[in-house]
């Protein structure tokens, strides 16, 4: 059965969407499969922590209309996600989903999660002793004999590259002596593990800017500093176990650590959560918007529900065409 992925920037109501659309492929024929019951499987990488619930606009148990929802509040906060984890655990969901002759509905809007879900992607191992070797090549010998290396061995990743980022070159180089195969023959590629369909939410940059502060107004007054104070440890200002790496970067919670290191007020720091939240959306409308695949709909549109419904039954009848990406380009004011 066809996996149904929800997709798009922060604020467009993605979260609301997919409900909508497990809920009504459960309840009514609607596609060639008929009526299915359907289980939503998170791919925001924020939503994996649990306690980040405020900030993450997470939707609350008791709003998620009794449908299954995997790949929620799976990591303290404390721990580093891992898009290589969360691709095995995210991936056994989606066969177990599939056992149980149900739909699979994947919403979320980290780009980099949603193709290591989808897509065709490896991720190579390390090996400590080849790093370490290339490394001390690299002080020796300097980035760009390196680089002339990688040049003769995949030529595409050295072009991709260049010769000035040695992290990334000793990393290529290290690939390619564990695998035995080109850096790039690793790389992410656009197709998918299973059959899929990406339905995308587009608006205008206005209604998109007006939705993200309205959000982060309902945030704000909704407990978000409380929520990061109780997550915090002591020493990041809070009374909680602490916000490791990963989850101190999430936006909305790093601002709040800012202000209270005295690099800014209250007021900036909520002004900073709106402007990179906006800053946020931006950058996933270029990533989804990269995907000639994601079927674009106006998440304004009073009968976005309906729309959605229609791509999924032609993408279960074999019938959807690929999509271009205008709308995209439309709503960046590009």
């Amino acid at each position: 059965m066809i996996v149904v992925a929800v997709v798009g920037p922060t604020a467009t109501g993605k979260s609301d969407l997919a409900l909508d659309l497990a809920e009504a492929l459960r309840a009514a024929p609607g596609s060639a499969h008929g009526a299915v019951p359907s289980e939503i499987v998170n791919a925001d990488a924020y939503q994996l922590y649990r306690g980040m619930d405020v900030g993450t606009a997470k939707v609350p148990p008791a709003e998620r209309r009794g449908i299954a929802h995997h790949q929620l509040d799976v990591l303290d906060p404390t721990q580093d996600a891992s898009v290589a984890r969360y691709q095995e655990a995210a991936r056994a969901d989606l066969d177990a989903i599939a056992g149980r002759g149900a739909r699979a509905v994947v919403v979320g809007g980290s780009g980099l999660y949603v193709r290591a879900l989808l897509d065709q992607m490896d991720f190579p191992g390390t090996d400590p002793a080849v790093r370490e070797r290339l490394e001390a090549r690299a002080e020796t010998e300097g980035r760009r004999a390196l680089h002339a290396e990688l040049e003769r061995l995949d030529p595409q990743a050295a072009a991709s590259i260049g010769p000035h980022n040695t992290r990334r070159i000793v990393r290529a180089l290290e690939v390619i002596e564990i695998t035995g195969r080109p850096y790039t023959a690793n790389l992410p590629r656009q197709e998918y593990v299973r059959p899929a369909v990406q339905i995308g939410l587009d608006c205008s940059r206005e209604v998109l800017d007006a939705r993200v502060g309205n959000r982060v107004d309902r945030m704000w007054d909704g407990g978000l500093v409380d929520e990061v104070r109780g997550l915090a440890s002591p020493e990041q200002g809070g009374t909680g176990h602490g916000l490791g790496v990963t989850a101190a970067r999430a936006v909305g919670y790093a601002e709040v650590l800012a202000w209270w290191r005295g690099e800014s007020t209250e007021a900036e720091a909520r002004e900073a959560v709106t402007a990179n939240t906006r800053r946020l959306a931006r950058k996933q409308m270029g990533w989804f918007g990269r995907d000639p695949r994601v079927h674009w709909l106006d998440a304004a549109s009073p009968h976005l529900l309906d729309d959605a419904l229609a791509v999924v039954a032609a993408a279960d009848a074999g019938t959807l065409a690929v999509a271009g990406t205008e709308p995209v380009r439309r709503s960046l004011g590009s």
